[in-house]
């Protein structure tokens, strides 16, 4: 089921089970769309009769520069091959708030905050937990795949303590070309000193997701989704 454009960002709806409890919201990364990450929802064990929404949205169409200004679907610019140099910090709010408008409307429709996952693979992955760790309500939770913390010089003035013991999940390949391992455990390592509850896997891959990574998700969801 496709999702109206009007005041939303498209995307794409798959429900488990009428009337759904929980949602997750998943994140897509540079150059892809919604439909990357949907067939994940059936290779995904997830917990019994759970009755959950499943939302993938499209980011918006702009020029990457590193992509020699290309137009894609991205979640924000990216001017530099060291992801660090040059954030593009107005673009990672603008889709910030278009994320947040979604879990705003799950909660009109039902689903509260607290019953939310925000999930996400490299750009999408770096949103979730941008979006995830400011966010004033409390969340059920932030999966962040092949990502890393975006924008660090604003998160402590920025995190809210809504979401301080919110679970945390970060996989990434030990061999990843386009975001450096090191850079992901740069982020891992700040989030659990302060204080956050992050579980952290590394699998031996590159950019991508493979199937060790999607059954320790399937564990963590488990746990995460009573």
């Amino acid at each position: 089921m496709s999702i109206p454009t009007t005041n939303y960002l498209p995307a794409i709806e798959l429900e488990t089970g009428a009337h759904p409890t929980h949602t997750i919201l998943w994140l897509h990364g540079l150059g892809a769309d919604g439909n990357d990450f949907v067939p994940i929802v059936q290779e995904l064990e997830l917990p019994f009769a759970a009755a959950i929404r499943f939302i993938f949205p499209h980011a918006p169409e702009q020029s990457v520069t590193i992509n020699s200004g290309l137009v894609m679907r991205a979640w924000y610019d990216i001017k530099h091959i060291n992801l660090k140099r040059h954030e593009d910090e107005t673009g990672i709010r603008h889709s910030q708030q278009a994320i947040a408008a979604l879990i705003e409307r799950e909660n009109q429709r039902g689903v509260p905050s607290a019953n939310i996952i925000l999930a996400g693979f490299s750009q999408g992955g770096v949103m979730a937990l941008h979006v995830g760790l400011r966010y004033p309500y409390r969340l059920a939770g932030i999966i962040a795949l092949s990502a890393y913390l975006p924008l660090t010089h604003t998160f402590t003035p920025e995190a809210q303590v809504a979401n301080t013991s919110t679970p945390i999940f970060m996989g990434h390949g030990s061999d990843d070309p386009i975001v450096p391992i090191q850079l992901a455990r740069t982020s891992k390592e700040l989030l659990i000193g302060a204080g956050y509850p992050v579980e952290w896997h590394e699998y031996r891959m590159g950019h991508s997701v493979c199937d060790e990574e999607i059954a320790e998700i399937s564990i963590w969801l488990g746990q995460v989704i009573r």
